[in-house]
């Protein structure tokens, strides 16, 4: 049973590893005992994700089928059943550790099966119903591993960062989701500038501006998280230090390129990566957070 388990946290670190470069490197500050109860969080909505966006060869609704029969595999874990998975035992396990609210898992399953059927937003409410589970709960789930000294006055702007990391990869990755005929930019917004979806494309001047919205909007999102980094533990927030900025540093990149979303996926240079990561490390906790 150790041994599963032990072997359940590793699919889980290898996947984050693999797909959340970022966010890895922020949770290698964390002390080693929290570090497995992240990953596994970050494995179970990547597997999820998985489902959904690594399988588009199947009809909707097989890939339905599997996100179905996952989820099910899921809540009978919960029930303290036998799974035949190989990360799920990890999560679990790290939901009876810091006894996490499982209706924000529920939440987040609801909105990956969203993603199968819905390719666009029309208002920015309707995309914040969607990122309630693809974001906020992301916050909610990880307040609980991360420790505050006020856990209430902690819980909203960990949503917001939540919220903030997920805009942020919406400006980051249009041209991505577009190849998989989606558009999270809500519909209203691509109005305001007089776009519609078929105007997404490079070189279109219209596009920038559009994006450069959504950057004000995003930032937004982070200037209302910054004041829950210096409630965490103090052992955690270098983590989250990190993570803030590189995630706002993937803005500084959108703005640098002019707004130009096609040409290339902003990233953070690894110099800057590791300045950040260093400096966090140095701040001493409690030191309020700039956005």
């Amino acid at each position: 049973m150790e041994a599963d388990l032990a072997s359940a946290y590793e699919r889980c670190r290898a996947l984050h590893r693999q797909h959340g470069r970022t966010y890895y490197l922020a949770t290698r500050l964390l002390p080693a005992w929290k570090r497995r109860h992240v990953h596994a969080l970050y494995g179970f909505t990547r597997y999820a994700d998985e489902i959904v966006d690594r399988t588009e060869a199947l009809p909707p609704e097989d890939r339905a089928a599997r996100l179905t029969e996952w989820s099910e595999s899921f809540v009978s874990g919960l029930r303290g059943e036998p799974v035949d998975d190989p990360l799920l035992p990890a999560v679990l396990h790290t939901i009876a550790v810091f006894d996490l609210d499982v209706d924000d898992f529920a939440t987040f399953l609801r909105s990956m099966a969203m993603d199968l059927t819905i390719t666009s937003y029309e208002t920015y409410d309707d995309l914040l119903d969607y990122m309630e589970g693809s974001a906020a709960v992301i916050g909610t789930m990880m307040l609980p591993i991360l420790g505050s000294s006020d856990p209430i006055a902690a819980r909203e702007p960990a949503r917001q960062l939540g919220l903030a990391f997920q805009l942020t990869n919406f400006i980051r990755d249009v041209a991505e989701d577009l190849e998989r005929d989606r558009v999270y930019l809500p519909v209203e917004d691509l109005a305001r500038f007089e776009l519609t979806r078929d105007d997404l494309r490079p070189g279109n001047p219209k596009v920038k501006s559009l994006i450069a919205y959504e950057v004000s909007r995003a930032r937004r999102h982070y200037a209302f998280a910054a004041p829950g980094i210096p409630l965490l533990d103090p052992a955690s927030q270098a983590c989250m230090r990190t993570a803030y900025q590189l995630y706002g540093g993937i803005l500084d990149e959108v703005e640098a390129a002019g707004y130009d979303v096609f040409a290339r996926r902003a990233t953070v240079p690894n110099s800057r990566r590791a300045s950040v990561a260093v400096r966090s490390l140095l701040t001493r906790p409690g030191t309020p957070v700039r956005s």
